[in-house]
């Protein structure tokens, strides 16, 4: 494999059209034809753009030849899987997999599709979105809309097969509807999609923490129930590693009973973590429903994946989500234990080089500070 950071020329077109592409982006695109929309109006748009981009080969190459940064220094495996770097789209935004053609060329090391559940899903009333720029955060109500997980991994594996390098996971959940019953029906719902996703995907993450739903958390409310479910899971036959992907808004007490749950069960590693719901000190309208994405969780992630990592050491790998905005940040959530690091706020706010602007800065970070790959940084501040 040919590097970007190895060959004089590419690097400076790389670079070149990544600071364009920024310029661009802050001072064209997203004032003009992305924030003079709705939220969720953007959100399909974008979502459409990119199923019409992936059968446009043309573009595709451009793409790669601008914004796919590559250097050996962020390759890195973790739970047994190798990633051309540890960056990945965190799951919330392309539910139903449309996006991972342009992803994948865009330079990603992963992406997690989903949360998708065993019933196609219509989600919660709209608005799903609300922008809080002044927070670099999003005010999240989707409440799990997909069109079921039988589509989806479907969709994922195809993905994956396809891939030039990106890695494919994707994120299961219990079904939001009216048929939702109660705790045996949602451990038969997890248990559907698992089935469906074993073998098919790189990685599976179950989502335990999704905070718009109507039947709740009630996997996290109590750790026999959290015991219960992935007691279920274990029976189900599946090659790759297994994330659980957790809330934010535990006290360390609760969340080491339910940390504990899991390191008894066949699971590798933890999405830490999911929205944050705690929205003291800032200004938000009361009637904005959901969780909060972006900078109002980058604190309080970083704390819980440190004290994670300090507690379990390596029992869980770690994919660090919240507030990842620039290379600093991402850098900072590996050096406090984060194996893996995950974004979708910045995707919006900053746009789609910011993929590239978070490897190249990592690179450089790692390279200052004398290390020779990403595992080399992972938890020394823990």
């Amino acid at each position: 494999m040919t590097y970007v950071s190895t060959s004089f020329w590419h690097d400076a077109v790389n670079k070149a059209t990544t600071d364009l592409f920024t310029f661009g982006y802050k001072h064209i695109i997203k004032p003009n034809f992305v924030f003079n929309h709705r939220p969720d109006e953007a959100h399909d748009q974008m979502i459409d753009f990119c199923r019409i981009v992936k059968h446009v080969p043309p573009l595709l190459w451009a793409e790669r030849t601008m914004l796919d940064y590559t250097d050996p220094i962020l390759e890195t495996t973790v739970m047994g899987v190798d990633f051309t770097n540890p960056f990945g789209l965190s799951a919330g935004l392309d539910k139903n997999c449309e996006m991972p053609v342009v992803l994948d060329n865009a330079g990603f090391g992963f992406e997690t599709v989903g949360s998708t559940t065993s019933r196609p899903c219509p989600g919660n009333p709209k608005p799903w979105f609300h922008r809080l720029p002044e927070y670099d955060s999003m005010m999240v109500h989707v409440g799990l809309a997909n069109i079921g997980s039988d589509k989806v991994i479907e969709r994922a594996e195809k993905a994956w097969t396809n891939a030039r390098q990106m890695q494919m996971s994707v994120s299961i959940a219990r079904t939001n509807d009216k048929l939702t019953g109660d705790l045996d029906e949602g451990i038969e719902d997890y248990c559907i999609s698992m089935r469906r996703a074993a073998g098919h995907t790189a990685m599976v993450e179950v989502n335990v923490s999704c905070p718009n739903t109507t039947a709740g958390e009630p996997f996290t409310a109590d750790p026999n129930n959290l015991d219960r479910l992935f007691g279920a899971l274990d029976a189900i036959e599946r090659p790759q590693p297994t994330l659980v992907k957790m809330p934010l808004n535990k006290s360390w007490d609760e969340f080491k009973a339910l940390a504990d749950v899991l390191a008894e069960h066949n699971v590798q590693g933890l999405s830490l973590a999911n929205l944050q719901k705690d929205r003291t000190g800032l200004e938000i309208p009361r009637d904005w429903e959901g969780g909060l994405s972006g900078g109002p969780c980058y604190q309080a992630s970083n704390a819980l994946i440190r004290k994670v990592r300090a507690e379990y050491g390596d029992r869980f790998a770690i994919a660090g989500i919240g507030g990842v905005f620039t290379p600093e940040q991402a850098y900072a959530k590996i050096r406090s234990g984060a194996n893996l690091v995950m974004f979708i706020s910045s995707l919006m706010y900053r746009g789609p080089q910011q993929i590239t602007v978070l490897k190249r800065g990592l690179a450089e970070l790692l390279r200052r500070d004398g290390y020779d790959s990403v595992a080399e940084a992972v938890g020394v501040d823990a």
